[in-house]
């Protein structure tokens, strides 16, 4: 009965020790560079600036006016591309906040526009 108890509790320290090293909520991110040069025909550029302002070809544009501007600027084309050129501090929500504004066009045109990240070469 003495080695059954050993045995036992060799076991439970065993499962232990190995159940505190899986992690399972832990993801580590790493962030894309970009080395690839693909290019796309760009119909519309969105700039988000360190101040989180939107400007759309240059202009500014309240974000409660995205989907007008550019929806009027996209108007006639089915397949766009909308080129994102946002500073690396801006938070995800603001990216995110765009990235909505195309998909309401979509649904509201009934078209297949997309938004593509703009990114700088890797040195």
């Amino acid at each position: 009965m003495a080695s059954m108890s050993d045995l036992v509790f060799l076991l439970l320290i065993f499962f232990m020790l190995t159940s505190t090293l899986v992690s399972p909520n832990a993801i580590k991110l790493l962030l894309p560079s970009s080395s690839s040069k693909t290019m796309a025909k760009q119909s519309v550029t969105v700039y988000i600036d360190s101040n989180y302002n939107y400007f759309v070809e240059e202009n500014p544009v309240a974000q409660e006016f995205l989907v007008e501007t550019i929806g009027n600027k996209l108007a006639g084309q089915t397949d766009a591309s909308i080129v994102l050129r946002a500073d690396q501090s801006v938070p995800v929500q603001y990216v995110v906040t765009l990235i909505d504004a195309v998909n309401q066009i979509n649904e509201l045109t009934g078209t297949k526009h997309k938004v593509i990240l703009a990114t700088k070469p890797v040195k």
